[in-house]
């Protein structure tokens, strides 16, 4: 027989019930002997568990959509069902009070779980889960998922217990329980709370013919470099559409170097962004070389010097390009590479912000090259957050120490220890930015530096120690 507490208060009733459902999530019969069932604490877990749903729905849908009255029904069927349940009870039990408790102790457990979940996905959001290996990430989602499964098979395996029902029927409810869920699952999966329109991405009929123009005029604006003196040519390219960080760092680093480097009239922006469509050419396998030609076309190949900034998302040996509905060709080391030597560029600063951005070294690495990525082959770069003005990077190599520093050597130093200092307060492995000199290029970059930090120059001497082809870490 079951001794249910009777109710003493709504907040003292509260305290219980919440320690009750701690109970249930261990399986243990506890649950029912701490439990203070009452129709006021069957409202107010009512309205939590509905509450916390809509929440974790709505970050899930990225804090958009419209609120879908549907989903909310449909989560309802489960406390429903824990009600008829609890009628079953009391009816064969001939406890009254008993009706209740199987909602409240679902209700409980459900906010919860739900509670956790709606935390983990705003540290996921806002990428403080980072530090995860990706199987154990990824592996979330269905935890969360045997957690619901458990948390219904929970209140009938303490139930079950305290009766003493036989074995077959324990398994049979269990089964039934089970297959209930899968059913719901199935039929409910496309109607959460907060719903979000599956419309397909579009490029606008404006876009699509300003395309060709824009691209024309990006590139026929590039100046002639002048015979008598070193010249430094910008070309920024922002991979992926669907982050505007990228978008936004490209943008203000091009402005930087045409204002404090010299470069306008001699700088390029490849930008994937539906915001930019009819304002600045996107970026593709095609636009890339084509601007790499113009820019091998117009400088002087054996004084001036090309700086190249890619940031995008990335995998190993892999950069991305996204601009949907448009299907892009990726950009792979060996295309990398092949692109520039076509071009006939001989002088190359090449800097790459995305994830594993070091698997390019080994491809572009040459005698006249200096190479900087923003994380080792292996790990992770981070900061790609739409909300953000820059990457961890991006922020850090351009955005601070080259405002400050007097050589790009000095500059990647102060970045790497700036990005690994961010990176270890946030919990984070260490991306762990790369540096690759050409032997050739170790002796002519102070010579070129001079012309990139002119004022700056004239005053203080540029010095650089590094004498490696290889991929090091100062």
């Amino acid at each position: 027989m079951i001794d249910l507490k009777p109710s003493i208060n709504f907040w003292h009733d509260l305290k219980s019930n919440q320690i009750a459902g701690l109970w249930l999530f261990l399986g243990s019969r506890k649950c029912l002997k701490i439990v203070h069932p009452s129709i006021f604490q069957l409202l107010f877990w009512g309205v939590v568990a509905a509450g916390v749903n809509t929440l974790y729905s709505w970050m899930v849908a990225g804090q958009t959509g419209a609120f879908n009255p549907q989903g909310l029904v449909s989560y309802a069927l489960w406390p429903f069902i824990a009600l008829i349940v609890g009628i079953f009870l009391s009816q064969r039990m001939n406890n009254t009070r008993l009706m209740l408790v199987p909602a409240i102790l679902w209700l409980v457990l459900d906010s919860n779980v739900l509670l956790l979940q709606c935390f983990l996905q705003y540290l996921g959001d806002h990428d403080y889960l980072n530090f995860l290996p990706d199987d154990v990430y990824n592996f979330l989602p269905t935890l969360f998922m045997i957690f619901f499964v458990w948390q219904s098979l929970a209140v009938i395996w303490v139930f079950s217990r305290e009766l003493k029902w036989p074995w077959w029927e324990r398994a049979l409810i269990m089964f039934a329980t089970i297959c209930t869920l899968v059913v719901w699952q199935m039929s409910v999966k496309e109607q959460p709370i907060w719903k979000v329109s599956d419309l397909p991405p579009t490029i606008s009929e404006d876009v699509f013919y300003a395309q060709n123009d824009l691209l024309k005029k990006s590139l026929d604006a590039v100046q002639l470099g002048d015979f008598s003196q070193t010249h430094w040519y910008f070309l920024g390219v922002a991979g992926d559409s669907y982050d505007a960080v990228f978008s936004s760092e490209i943008q203000r680093i091009k402005s930087q170097f045409d204002t404090r480097f010299g470069t306008f009239g001699r700088s390029v922006q490849l930008v994937n962004d539906p915001d930019t469509g009819t304002k600045i050419p996107m970026a593709s396998q095609t636009s890339i070389q084509l601007a790499l030609n113009r820019i091998g076309q117009q400088m002087n190949r054996d004084t001036d010097v090309l700086f190249l900034y890619m940031t995008s998302h990335g995998l190993e040996n892999h950069f991305e390009l996204e601009n949907a509905p448009i299907d892009l060709k990726q950009i792979d080391p060996n295309w990398l590479r092949s692109a520039l030597d076509k071009s006939g560029i001989k002088w190359r600063v090449i800097v790459i912000s995305a994830c594993y951005s070091g698997s390019f070294i080994p491809a572009l690495q040459s005698d006249n090259t200096l190479v900087i990525t923003a994380s080792a082959a292996d790990r992770s770069s981070f900061g790609c957050n739409s909300q953000a003005d820059y990457t961890y990077f991006g922020r850090a190599f351009f955005d601070q120490a080259m405002r400050e520093k007097m050589s790009l050597h000095d500059a990647f130093i102060d970045a790497q220890a700036t990005v690994t200092k961010w990176e270890t307060a946030q919990g984070f492995e260490p991306s762990e930015p790369q540096w690759s000199l050409g032997k050739n290029m170790e002796l002519m970059l102070p010579q070129l530096e001079k012309h990139l930090f002119p004022v700056a120059n004239t005053i203080i001497p540029i010095t650089n120690n590094v004498a490696s082809t290889d991929a090091i870490q100062p």
